[in-house]
């Protein structure tokens, strides 16, 4: 992968589908305008109630198709065990410097899952010591990240920026469909959340807030650092 052409979006997730469920829309249309989009999973769902991590895999690859991702990986991080582990900010390090993205999104900092806020706080840090040079050579020249934003999973919060996605939702559809192991009931599936009405509700959170844009479909997202606008 050294060598590698630079990115202008990676999205970072705690899980596979966390960054289907929080922008899927967003990743379509960028990646449909040209923009070259990654996204890098920390962990492979090892905890997951249903479904397993090779299964997971196969979905995330086919979720990547759906969206038209030209980069994927999977830091292969601990479920339930991100803050633990003692290398999960250096290895996110090598993967910014790996793909040197004009832009980077991590999950909000508030969600009723401890694994998105943790990759959230670990994304933060990553950003920033990305750009130290004397941090960490060894994984490659600093890069500067010119934006860190936070998309929204479960827990959702007044947006300061909202991308408009209602021509390509049905790319977002199609990639959350892929996870038929989490989103599926029946059978063998354990009832979880996700398999209990989650998507459409996902579907009526990101309905809701296109009304506020005058849009069919929009997704929301924080940042820490004021937007800066050209009015004229």
């Amino acid at each position: 992968m050294i060598g590698m052409e630079p990115l202008d979006i990676l999205i970072f997730g705690a899980h596979p589908d966390d960054a289907e469920i929080g922008m899927g829309g967003t990743i379509a249309k960028h990646a449909a305008a040209g923009k070259r989009v990654g996204v890098c999973d920390l962990t492979l769902a090892e905890m997951s109630s249903n479904g397993t991590p090779e299964l997971r895999q196969q979905e995330a690859a086919e979720a990547s198709r759906a969206l038209g991702l030209v980069y994927r990986s999977n830091l292969r991080l601990p479920d339930r065990g991100l803050l633990r582990a003692p290398d999960a900010v250096d290895r996110m390090v090598g993967e910014i410097r790996r793909c040197r993205p004009r832009i980077v999104f991590a999950p909000y900092w508030q969600d009723r899952h401890p694994d998105h806020v943790a990759a959230s706080r670990l994304a933060e840090e990553a950003v920033f010591n990305a750009k130290l040079r004397r941090y960490l050579p060894e994984a490659g020249p600093a890069h500067n990240v010119e934006r860190l934003y936070f998309y929204f999973i479960n827990d959702v919060a007044d947006p300061e920026v909202a991308v408009d996605v209602s021509d390509v939702y049905e790319a977002k559809r199609n990639s959350l469909r892929a996870y038929a192991s989490q989103f599926t009931a029946g059978g063998d599936a354990v009832a979880t959340p996700l398999n209990q009405g989650y998507l459409e509700r996902v579907e009526a959170r990101d309905s809701l807030l296109g009304q506020r844009v005058s849009a069919r479909y929009a997704e929301g997202f924080a940042s820490k650092l004021p937007h800066l606008v050209h009015l004229f």
